[in-house]
């Protein structure tokens, strides 16, 4: 099994930042993939930035030249966040895909922290 345990959320003024984080911990051998989604209210779960373990990217076209995704080698994954508009407002969520012991890969997700922008 593994926990994913965000971090970071808050309250800020539109053009502030904020930079969130997410842990992997549990049993696993490896983690693949970690991604960003967020949720605005009354709006489908959307997928804002990826980052694998070879260090590949892609962004959200929302949010290109404003989020920035890493990851650093403790399957922590980081979403920095500048230049925040109100329409960023929504809980986001992490997600990863661990590799286990047996070699079966599974997704997880983590519990999600709010954001919210304020005009």
């Amino acid at each position: 099994q593994v926990q994913l345990v965000e971090s970071g959320g808050g309250l800020v003024q539109a053009g502030g930042s904020l930079r969130l984080s997410c842990a992997a911990s549990g049993r696993f051998s490896s983690i693949s993939v970690m991604r960003w989604y967020r949720q605005a209210p009354q709006k489908q779960r959307e997928l804002v930035a990826v980052i694998t373990s070879s260090g590949s990217i892609n962004y959200a076209d929302s949010v290109k030249g404003r989020f920035t995704i890493s990851r650093d080698n403790k399957n922590t994954a980081y979403l920095q966040m500048d230049s925040l508009k109100p329409e960023d407002t929504a809980v986001y969520y992490c997600n990863a895909d661990a590799r286990s012991y047996d070699y079966t890969s599974d997704s997880y997700w983590g519990q999600g922290t709010q954001v919210t922008v304020s005009s």
